[in-house]
């Protein structure tokens, strides 16, 4: 049964950092994208930002550029999102996600990926 784990989630003021972490189990998935979503208190879910397999690729939403970045150790199936400059209105829901299969895309849409974790909550506080 494949499992994806998310913690570090927590309360930061705004201006400081959070790194979350997410473990995959039941399967590696060295080979397929896997990606970080949010969603805010009656908001959609939206893409936070996503890695290729072997790390060398990632892709961002606009809103997260130049403050969160993605990396991950496959060796230890976990994916990493780091959080630095945070803003209020990065409140959310996160939610680590992997695609099944192999692409050489990474997706910004939920249909994009088959496996979700259960959610991480980051509170910033102005």
């Amino acid at each position: 049964q494949v499992q994806l784990v998310e913690s570090g989630g927590g309360l930061v003021q705004a201006g400081g950092s959070l790194r979350l972490s997410c473990v995959a189990s039941g399967r590696t998935f060295s080979s397929n994208v896997m990606a970080w979503f949010r969603q805010a208190p009656g908001k959609e879910r939206e893409f936070v930002g996503g890695i290729s397999g072997s790390g060398g690729s990632t892709n961002y939403a606009d809103s997260v550029k130049g403050r969160f970045t993605i990396s991950r150790d496959n060796a230890k199936n976990t994916v990493y999102l780091q959080m630095n400059s945070l803003k209020p209105e990065d409140t959310a829901v996160y939610y680590c996600a992997a695609a099944a299969g192999y692409s050489a895309l990474i997706r910004s849409r939920e249909e994009g990926y088959d496996y979700w974790g259960q959610g991480t909550q980051v509170t910033v506080s102005s």
